[in-house]
């Protein structure tokens, strides 16, 4: 899986987000918060930091070259950042021929946890 692919995520593509690694089952992205990813308190909006541990996710678990998409996703918030580069690690917790399930970790730049997202995917049997 070439980390290109996801430039062709257009929502997440065009909310900055950037998958900058994909490995086998395994996945980073990161975003830069800008002035509109804030919320009406000044804070990255909640959808935002969700959109990019979806984004992650999605890279990871489509690592294997067969199209994934997300069938049931949680995140859970710890605090909340308003600046600078946020980053999304997705690592496969079980690669299930159909039933993928993953977990994200979203840090900000000094490594705090930022929130912690589960998702589990349906492989819909198509190559990449």
């Amino acid at each position: 899986m070439d980390k290109d692919f996801f430039k062709n995520d257009r929502f997440a593509t065009c909310a900055g987000m950037e998958v900058t690694e994909v490995g086998d089952g395994y996945a980073r992205a990161q975003m830069l918060i800008t002035p509109d990813h804030l919320n009406a308190g000044g804070y990255c909006q909640g959808g935002a930091l969700f959109t990019l541990a979806d984004l992650a996710f999605a890279a990871a678990v489509n690592s294997h070259d067969v199209f994934t998409v997300s069938t049931s996703s949680q995140i859970t918030y710890f605090r909340s950042v308003k600046e600078g580069y946020v980053y999304a690690e997705a690592v496969e917790i079980v690669n299930h021929h159909r039933l993928p399930f993953a977990e994200v970790r979203l840090t900000d730049e000094q490594g705090e946890l930022i929130a912690l997202f589960t998702s589990s995917g349906y492989r819909k049997g198509n190559r990449l």
